[in-house]
């Protein structure tokens, strides 16, 4: 058993460099087949490496980004940095990074409903229309979590954080209605947006990187003991399946055949639910746990009933 977990340990967790190294060639060889519609045993050779390139990024994904930071750290000029206040505190505060990773979030979330909405409004569609709608809400959110950052240090009030925390949670139930509306209008229309060239695959690779951000960020920012933080990560990991649903279709409308509606139609569902269906385990985890850890500070006596 424990030579089976070796075995599986070196094959699929390898080092950061060569991890890019087998993982940039892989992608670059399976997205030029799919450009030229490639078929044969080349293409079935670089949808394995393709999908083994997927498995050890994921597993490596954390040695990468502290590679990378190790990297960073040693460049001049981020030393130069590290001798003033600003530099020095980014650098070395978790905490003040996660303030402002909110104030980022917020403003790409901002920028992203303006480029659906225009983008709805040009093309005429109802989908991107009703997707920028959806992260109007997760930007309102967004901003409520902003709000109590300007009053409060992260982590510095449970309970305060803990009542945002569970109206976050509340918040994203009532949306997952909007959202599975939507899936419930594409699935419906049967139509999904293109990307003009080769943007497809640039939006994918974003796609996948905000997705697995989202992820290692849920799990990282618990150790913080900030409520609040792991609100706002967990709005990121919303937004983030919802993105990978607009991909989803973007790729069914662009590579699915044309003579097979019904099969894009059931792939559509089928993500669309997966996705409502994790955005409402969130929303329900949310304010459970929110729930709990409020009666257990008000049996404690920090919590006025």
């Amino acid at each position: 058993m424990e030579r089976f977990k070796y075995i599986l340990k070196r094959t699929f967790c390898l080092p950061p460099l060569p991890t890019v190294l087998i993982a940039l060639p892989s992608f670059t060889l399976c997205f030029s087949l799919l450009v030229a519609r490639h078929q044969g045993l080349l293409a079935y050779i670089s949808y394995g490496l393709s999908a083994y390139a997927l498995v050890i990024t994921v597993t490596g994904f954390a040695g990468i980004i502290k590679g990378l930071r190790a990297g960073i750290r040693s460049h001049p000029v981020v030393r130069r940095l590290l001798g003033l206040p600003f530099g020095k505190r980014f650098f070395e505060d978790a905490g003040f990074r996660a303030e402002l990773s909110l104030y980022q979030g917020f403003f790409i979330c901002l920028f992203y409903i303006i480029l659906k909405m225009l983008s709805g409004i040009y093309y005429r569609s109802l989908w991107l229309v009703s997707l920028a709608v959806y992260y109007s809400l997760l930007a309102l959110i967004r901003f409520l979590l902003l709000c109590h950052v300007n009053k409060r240090t992260p982590g510095s009030s449970r309970v305060s954080e803990w009542r945002r925390y569970r109206l976050c949670g509340i918040m994203l139930l009532f949306m997952n209605q909007v959202l599975a509306g939507v899936v419930g209008f594409i699935v419906y229309q049967n139509r999904g947006y293109d990307y003009p060239g080769f943007l497809i695959y640039a939006v994918a690779v974003y796609t996948f990187y905000i997705t697995i951000i989202a992820v290692v960020q849920l799990v990282r920012f618990k150790r913080y003991g900030s409520p609040l933080l792991s609100a706002a990560k967990a709005v990121n990991l919303a937004a983030a399946m919802v993105s990978m649903l607009s991909l989803t279709t973007a790729m069914l409308a662009q590579f699915g055949e044309d003579d097979a509606p019904f099969f894009r139609r059931i792939m559509t569902g089928a993500v669309g639910g997966g996705v409502c269906l994790l955005v409402l385990g969130i929303a329900i985890v949310m304010i459970v746990r929110s729930t709990k850890q409020l009666k257990r500070l008000r049996d404690d006596g920090r919590v006025q009933a």
